[in-house]
């Protein structure tokens, strides 16, 4: 059951910035570096909770049968968990993921774990919050294939159980199974889906809840200014950065690019949203929650090795290479970011039965 439970400058500024807090990182007594951090990042809340959609328990009932029901896609195979698999951390672990018509996506699914965090969805920035993220899949004809929003509307409407959570997920509302409360339920439910780790027990004052080789991590990984752009709560997901800053991405990674698939695209970022020069090639930083379980690696799944993509991100971000020991080092550290999944979001919801009422595929 449910428990309480932009843009910004330059990577290289930024990196520049935090060294300069912490360059004495080095040198710091634990109590120091446990200051550091609690300024950089932040614990997770138990609830991400909105304003403007008040997670409620009905409502996160109602959004994680929604989350699991296939019949949100055309074709009544492919659910948000088809792509988002909450078994596996809210990831597929594919390059990109298979949608609708067994058609490939352009880019790696980003995790749904504490994505409510962010201040902005998709890799792209595009939405603004997990609601307005969750209308868009749906709706994507190489992803659920849903023809229209009155389809989608039509469909679910067509099984009385779910007419009658809708009613109380929504109680203050006179027409509450609409498209957009849709997206606001599976909104509600991914706002509890929040995975608190050792690394919170730290931030909150447990000096000892990290080894000390995960400590040497943490102060590699703040001295050399990686929290620069992965800081917060998420380590990650509060800004938009170009990603190549010191050498282009695509070089940097060429290398790991499958053999059987000897060309990538070059994904031009946010720009493809906003058609600003300035946002070639920008892209959200991505969460280093639970980054061990969340292979493969960038917008492009283009990396199966977090040692790898490490060593990349430092090459094109801060244009340093890690020697073995910082490398492994900073691996102890992304080990203590694996945070527990609530538990009762991996219990599978019983769905409602589909009626004689509901829509097919040839029946649009």
């Amino acid at each position: 059951m449910f428990h309480n439970r932009l843009r910004v400058p330059l990577v290289a500024f930024l990196a520049l910035g935090v060294f300069a807090v912490v360059s004495v990182a080095a040198a710091q007594e634990p109590d120091q570096l446990q200051r550091t951090a609690q300024a950089l990042f932040a614990p997770l809340p138990d609830v991400v909770d909105n304003p403007d959609n008040p997670v409620t328990a009905e409502k996160v009932e109602l959004g994680k049968m929604l989350y699991y029901d296939p019949r949100l896609s055309l074709s009544g195979v492919f659910s948000c968990n088809s792509c988002h698999n909450i078994a596996t951390y809210g990831v597929d672990n594919l390059e990109t993921s298979t949608g609708h018509g067994w058609a490939q996506g352009p880019r790696n699914s980003p995790t749904v774990m504490n994505a409510a965090v962010h201040s902005s969805q998709f890799w792209d920035g595009r939405a603004k919050d997990v609601e307005e993220q969750a209308q868009g899949p749906v709706l994507n004809p190489i992803e659920m294939g849903i023809p229209h929003a009155d389809f989608a509307v039509e469909r679910i409407a067509s099984m009385p159980v779910y007419g009658e959570l809708f009613a109380k997920a929504f109680p203050d509302q006179s027409e509450p199974l609409v498209y957009t409360n849709i997206a606001n339920a599976i909104g509600a439910f991914e706002r509890t889906l929040t995975t608190p780790s050792r690394f919170d027990d730290y931030l909150n004052g447990d000096a000892d809840a990290l080894s000390e080789q995960e400590l040497a991590g943490l102060q590699t990984f703040i001295e050399y200014g990686c929290a620069g752009c992965h800081n917060g709560a998420a380590l990650g997901g509060n800004s938009l950065q170009r990603f190549g800053v010191t050498e282009a991405y695509w070089e940097a990674t060429r290398d790991f690019v499958a053999i059987d698939s000897p060309t990538m695209p070059m994904d031009v970022g946010r720009f493809a949203v906003t058609h600003d020069e300035a946002d070639l090639y920008v892209f959200k930083v991505p969460s280093l929650r639970n980054i061990t379980r969340t292979y493969p690696y960038f917008h492009d799944g283009s990396v199966w090795s977090l040692r790898d993509a490490t060593q990349i991100m430092a090459r094109v971000q801060l244009g340093r290479e890690l020697g073995e020991q910082e490398l492994d080092d900073l691996m102890a550290f992304y080990g203590a970011l694996e945070g527990t999944i609530p538990e009762y979001a991996l219990q599978l919801p019983v769905l409602p039965a589909s009626t004689d009422a509901t829509p097919r595929p040839d029946h649009r």
